[in-house]
C-alpha cells in the first residue's frame, strides 16, 4: 500500500471532502458507512494477572430516582464538549433534536458548569435537560485529588443530581520517578477518592488515553484499580485510544479492566501520514480504523453495562475542542451530532444492544 495515499486534507462529516483519498472509497451521505482499515501494528502482550477479589464482584450500578436520569446499555450520551457555544436551553433542544438520550456534561473550566458554581449552575443545567427528556448519567471533571477545594462540592452536588459517573482528570507521569513509585503515588490518590465516592455513592473512572501519561498503556489501570472496589472507581474505556496504542491487543486490556469498565466513550480515527511523520487524525464514525464490530462483541461477551458517550472530535470548527466562537454553523454540528448517534444506533441494533 502506497503511504502517501492519505492526503493532508481535513475531514468534514458533512461534505468529507476527501475525493482524493484514492483506495478509500468515502461515500459521505451513504448511510452504509465503511470501515477501511482493519490492520493495525500487534504488540506483545504478557499473561494476564489473576482478578482479585473486586473482580470477582457482581456491580449493580446505581440508579437515580430522579425523574429521566434512569441508565442503561441504551443510554447514548453525547460529550458537550463540543457544544459549549450553546446555552442551557439550546444545548437540551440541539440534543433533543438530534435524537440523544443522554448527556455526558462537562462539569470543569471552560465547560457548561464551571467548578466554582457547581452549586448552582449543575442542578440547573440537569434539569433543563431533563425537561427535554435527556438524561444525565454521566459528567467529565478533572478531579484528581479528594482534598481539591472544589472536588467534595461537585461530587455532592453531582450525587444529588443523580449523576451516577464522573471521568476523572488526566494524570502525568512523574519523569524524576520510575513507573512503580508513580504507580505507587497515583493509588494512594485513587483510594482517598474511593472513599469519597462511596460517600456520595457515585462512580468515578480514569480514561485510558492514548499517549505517556497515566492510563496511556491500559495495563497501569489494572495496577491502579485491582484492590480497590469497581462499584466506587474504575475506568472509563475508551476504545479508540486503546487501539490507538493497542493495535490488535486492545481486547486483552478490556478483558483485564473489565470488572472496573463502567462507561465507554465512543469516537474513532485514523492514522494520516503528514510529510514524514504519522499523526492521528479523529473521524466521524464508522469512517476510521475502530473495529466496533469486535468491540461490541466483546462488550456483549463481557457483560458491560452502563452509558455511551459519543465524542465529535474531529474538525467542527474549532467546537471540536471546545470553541465558544466556532467557525462552523450550527446547522452543521446538528447534522455530524445526528449522523454519528444514527451510525451507532445501527451498530447497536447488530449486536442486539437496542
Amino acid at each position: 500500500m502506497n503511504v502517501s495515499l492519505i492526503q493532508k486534507k481535513q475531514t468534514k462529516c458533512w461534505d468529507m471532502n476527501i475525493e482524493d483519498l484514492g483506495l478509500f472509497n468515502f461515500l459521505v451521505m451513504n448511510n452504509s458507512r465503511r470501515s477501511f482499515i482493519k490492520t493495525s501494528v500487534i504488540l506483545a502482550t504478557g499473561a494476564i494477572l489473576a482478578p482479585n477479589a473486586y473482580a470477582k464482584k457482581v456491580y449493580n450500578p446505581i440508579i437515580s430516582n430522579i425523574p429521566g436520569n434512569k441508565v442503561n446499555s441504551q443510554t447514548i450520551c453525547v460529550f458537550t464538549k463540543c457544544l459549549q457555544y450553546l446555552n442551557y436551553e439550546q444545548l437540551a433542544q440541539t440534543l433533543a433534536k438530534a435524537g440523544y438520550n443522554g448527556a455526558d456534561l462537562s462539569v470543569r473550566d471552560g465547560g457548561h458548569v464551571q467548578p466554582e458554581k457547581v452549586k448552582s449552575d449543575l442542578p440547573r443545567l440537569v434539569k433543563t435537560l431533563q425537561k427535554e427528556g435527556i438524561s444525565t448519567p454521566m459528567m467529565v471533571t478533572t478531579i484528581i485529588d479528594a482534598k481539591d477545594k472544589y472536588t467534595e462540592s461537585i461530587l455532592a452536588t453531582a450525587a444529588e443530581m443523580g449523576i451516577q459517573h464522573y471521568r476523572m482528570g488526566y494524570i502525568n507521569y512523574d519523569k524524576t520517578k520510575t513507573i512503580p513509585q508513580n504507580i505507587d503515588i497515583v493509588k494512594r490518590s485513587f483510594e482517598q477518592l474511593e472513599k469519597l465516592n462511596r460517600k456520595y455513592d457515585i462512580h468515578g473512572s480514569y480514561q485510558n488515553h492514548s499517549g505517556t501519561r497515566v492510563g496511556g498503556p491500559v495495563w497501569d489501570l489494572y495496577l491502579l484499580v485491582k484492590d480497590l472496589d469497581p462499584q466506587y472507581i474504575g475506568v472509563q474505556y475508551d476504545i479508540r485510544h486503546a487501539i490507538c496504542e493497542g493495535g490488535q491487543s486492545w481486547s486483552l486490556g478490556m478483558e483485564l479492566l473489565a470488572p472496573w469498565i463502567k462507561s465507554c466513550p465512543i469516537k474513532d480515527f485514523i492514522w494520516q501520514k503528514t510529510g514524514d511523520h504519522w499523526q492521528i487524525q479523529d473521524m466521524p464514525l464508522g469512517y476510521g480504523m475502530v473495529d466496533f464490530d469486535a468491540f461490541l462483541r466483546k462488550y456483549v461477551e463481557l457483560k458491560l453495562s452502563g452509558p455511551f458517550s459519543i465524542h465529535l472530535e474531529y474538525d467542527l470548527g474549532g467546537a471540536d475542542k471546545g470553541s465558544r466562537t466556532p467557525t462552523m454553523s450550527h446547522e452543521k454540528i446538528a447534522h455530524c451530532l445526528k449522523q454519528d448517534i444514527d451510525w451507532f444506533r445501527e451498530k447497536l441494533k447488530e449486536h442486539n444492544l437496542d
